[in-house]
């Protein structure tokens, strides 16, 4: 910890361990940020990541690394949501996320909401490498402001390449301070749950789903890629989830 903020890595390596199953030679995190292995499922590997402490606070920088190597495959999830929080630092906090998946390995990134309570100012940055016929399926979703209280300020950025050709890039800024519209029809509409969904599948390339509504409030977005992207607004986090629930079944 600093007079700026905690700054804290955690990080997950995954590998095909020669028997049908995925090993983790590398599992470690720091601070607020826990990782524990749970039951494997099949060939996959299951990791938690645990909050060990309140934040991300103002002035933090929290640093999740998570790669899956070879023939692995690699589930990711949270055993709570992350709540950005103001804190006594007024500076900004930052999260990223730092996802590598290698040819023919697989990754599940699936953490619980991302919560942007009132006062905090936060920047989520995730960037994620894939290679040749990797595999991924990448849940993002964000609550803004806790029941009954205005957001913090939140500004996210995705971007997702394959054999270092980009995929997506894109980045949303909501909350005090955001530009102007943001909660306007064309982008929240006032709702208050903001999620995507990035499916990443080899055989995408000769069959790539066609764009589609789901609902009123989801949508289905081919990319320059083997690669779809959903995203979904909602009124709060449980609609939020059903709708990118709904939307992953209906992959597949």
């Amino acid at each position: 910890m600093t007079t700026a903020g905690v700054r804290a890595t955690a990080r997950i390596a995954a590998r095909d361990d020669g028997r049908g199953g995925t090993s983790l030679p590398v599992l470690e995190g720091e601070g607020p940020l826990a990782v524990r292995r749970t039951r494997s499922h099949g060939a996959e590997a299951r990791v938690m990541l645990v909050g060990a402490m309140s934040g991300p606070l103002g002035g933090d920088h929290l640093t999740v690394e998570a790669r899956a190597e070879g023939r692995a495959r690699l589930r990711v999830g949270s055993a709570a949501a992350t709540i950005a929080l103001p804190g006594q630092n007024k500076a900004e906090a930052r999260y990223d996320v730092r996802l590598c998946v290698a040819d023919g390995a697989e990754l599940h990134w699936l953490p619980e909401q991302l919560i942007s309570a009132c006062g905090s100012d936060l920047c989520v940055s995730s960037r994620i490498d894939l290679q040749g016929r990797a595999r991924l399926v990448f849940r993002e979703e964000q609550v803004l402001g806790r029941v009954g209280e205005e957001p913090g300020r939140l500004t996210s950025r995705l971007v997702v390449r394959l054999d270092g050709r980009a995929l997506l890039d894109q980045e949303l800024a909501c909350g005090p301070g955001a530009p102007g519209g943001w909660d306007g029809p064309a982008v929240l509409a006032g709702l208050r749950a903001v999620g995507q969904l990035v499916v990443v599948r080899p055989e995408f390339a000769d069959d790539l789903p066609e764009p589609r509504m789901l609902g009123e409030q989801a949508a289905l977005a081919p990319l320059a890629g083997p690669a779809v992207l959903v995203t979904a607004v909602a009124p709060d986090g449980l609609g939020l989830r059903r709708l990118l629930d709904e939307a992953l079944r209906l992959l597949g």
